[in-house]
């Protein structure tokens, strides 16, 4: 464009000295300047020529490297894809084989074996099985109390498989004692056979550890704790706790469980005086109430007030994992902010900021908390696990002392409530040993009605309806070949319920069952077998003979007409509408 500029200047610039020459020249002149303008002119079409030239080269090169620069982006688009289409078919194998090929081969060692089971779908196993079958128990169970002609105890049967554990009878019935099945890719074998039964219980060896299904559902409730770990982390544990359960230390804390009923006691007067000598009573919270205040006395000493609010928080977080976490046991994503998945991790997080708060205020009391304390200190670990080691066995005590003692408490009671000749034969025994006095260590032994009460309570109401094992290397017990990662399950009340163990009145009421043959070792259940017998039984025992002495030298108890018979597995087999007494008092037996 300069270019045309300054020939047009030149061009006028040769117009106007034109006409200054003189006229003689003009023309010459004339000539000359018309041939440079000329000469100037194609010059300058030419220069322009060329640099168009130029910039549509220039152009089709910027053309040529947009166009090597998109088909880079598209070979890295479809190299991409290509990663992306070869990751998810990678993806989709690896989910396959562990979903379904892992589980299946280990199905197919059982049906070799002659163990069979029924069919699993992909990718959920027998889940949608289970299911089905809880929805019908839970139909014929409403429709049942529709037509029971009112409560207090009307058509009471004392087996709760059929509305607990319908699938487990409907595969037994199919299968036999010993069946598989699954729940995604986790195979489990089911064993009710004595003789398999046995050889698990007598089993010592640390490979035969605790089951790890659930273990990701209920990690906010018990962590890494007694209940749930394996190997030596479980045997350390074991070591440091077991003590404290001994029978010199459970004596010891004999007054201490007698002075936390005496508020209940205090409470259940104060109700029956009010309302004329006689009062309905839904007794399941007061009797959580003094089953709290004891572990919480016990494990924090001088902190139980602070314990008890711990209490009440273990409460509602058992609630929140109550129901298996599908996704997290098939995958092990147990970071998933779910609802339910956000209030356990809450409540978790309380707990745990609780428990921490009484280890910081803890002093000179000698406790279980100041066992757990001293352990955490002598080890040579960090900070963060010295404190996991003392909240998850914390939680992991709570539960066990808490939550099964009160659920087998309000069974008992249930049972005496239902059994008034049973009631006054303890009522009587409970007079005749204490004759007045507070009950003690000494008396508490002296109690055998009580005592076989208990038993029989536990055997047809069971806290725990599992023993839960799982093979942490290939296995052969009873005969039966078990591989590694298999889960083993054995159910409680199959084999309480047994008559050929137990004899023809096996689903009745009958204490005396238990005065003077003492259960096998494969028979009887309430508390776990082998290596893994819970260390507290005599602590609950202990617990439980206290309790119910108290109440029952103090009221006479019948079964309300509001009382439903509601067996619910919820981590324990408890009553889901509660247990409602009529209760009077109990007139001077001198």
């Amino acid at each position: 464009m300069q270019l045309l500029f300054s020939g047009a200047f030149l061009c006028q610039s040769w117009h106007l000295d034109s006409s200054t020459l003189p006229e003689s020249t003009a023309p010459i002149n004339t000539y000359h300047h018309l041939q440079e303008a000329r000469i100037t002119w194609h010059s300058l079409i030419a220069s322009l020529h060329h640099w168009g030239s130029r910039e549509r080269e220039r152009e089709r090169e910027r053309e040529r490297e947009r166009e090597r620069e998109m088909e880079q982006v598209a070979m890295a688009v479809k190299v991409l894809l290509s990663l992306c289409c070869v990751g998810a078919c990678g993806l989709v194998v690896y989910l396959y084989n562990i979903l379904w090929l892992v589980p299946q081969r280990v199905l197919a060692e059982f049906r070799m074996q002659g163990i069979g089971g029924p069919p699993p779908s992909f990718p959920y196993g027998n889940i949608a099985d289970m299911r089905e079958a809880i929805a019908a128990a839970k139909a014929a169970r409403a429709s049942a109390r529709r037509a029971a002609a009112g409560g207090g105890g009307v058509g009471i049967v004392h087996d709760y498989r059929p509305a607990v554990l319908p699938y487990y009878e409907k595969w037994r019935k199919e299968h036999g004692p010993i069946f598989t099945y699954s729940m995604g890719n986790v195979v489990f074998l089911h064993v009710s056979r004595p003789d398999v039964v046995r050889d698990i219980n007598l089993c010592v060896s640390l490979d035969l550890g605790k089951s790890s299904y659930l273990k990701a559902t209920h990690e906010p409730l018990f962590g890494g704790g007694i209940l749930k770990s394996n190997g030596e982390a479980w045997l350390h544990q074991r070591k440091i706790i077991a003590p404290e359960f001994f029978l010199d230390k459970v004596k010891g804390m004999v007054d201490l469980m007698a002075d936390s009923a005496q508020p209940l006691l205090k409470l259940w007067e104060e109700r029956v005086d009010r309302n004329g000598g006689i009062t309905d009573i839904k007794i399941d919270d007061d009797i959580r109430a003094y089953s709290a205040d004891v572990i919480s006395r016990t494990c924090f000493g001088s902190s139980y007030i602070k314990g008890k609010e711990i209490f009440m928080k273990i409460r509602e977080l058992q609630q929140a994992v109550s129901k298996p976490n599908v996704l997290a046991e098939m995958t092990g994503l147990r970071f998933f902010p779910s609802t339910r998945n956000k209030q356990a991790w809450e409540l978790h997080k309380e707990v745990r900021k609780l428990i921490l708060e009484i280890v910081k205020e803890s002093g000179e009391d000698r406790n279980l908390l100041s066992a757990i304390l001293h352990s955490a200190s002598c080890s040579r670990v960090g900070i963060a696990e010295a404190e996991n080691f003392i909240v998850d066995n914390c939680k992991s005590i709570y539960f066990a002392g808490y939550e099964s003692t009160a659920v087998t408490a309000a069974w008992c009671l249930m049972l005496l409530g239902l059994h008034p000749e049973w009631q006054d034969r303890v009522r009587a025994e409970v007079h005749e040993v204490c004759r007045g006095r507070p009950v003690d260590s000494q008396s508490l032994q002296k109690m055998k009605n009580l005592t076989m009460v208990i038993q029989e309570t536990l055997r047809l109401y069971p806290a725990g309806a599992f023993v839960s094992r799982q093979a942490l290397q290939n296995l052969r017990l009873g005969g039966v070949h078990i591989p590694k990662g298999v889960n083993i399950y054995i159910p409680v009340s199959t084999m309480h319920l047994d008559p050929k163990l137990w004899g023809a009145d096996v689903k009745e009421f009958n204490p005396e069952r238990f005065s003077d043959v003492k259960p096998q070792l494969h028979s009887y259940l309430p508390f776990g077998a082998g290596a893994r017998t819970c260390l507290g039984q005599g602590f609950a025992m202990a617990e439980l003979k206290i309790l119910i002495s108290l109440i029952i030298s103090k009221f006479v108890l019948k079964l309300s007409p509001h009382y439903e018979h509601s067996p619910i597995l919820k981590l324990t087999v408890e009553p889901e509408l509660g247990v409602d007494l009529t209760l009077t008092k109990v007139q001077c037996l001198c």
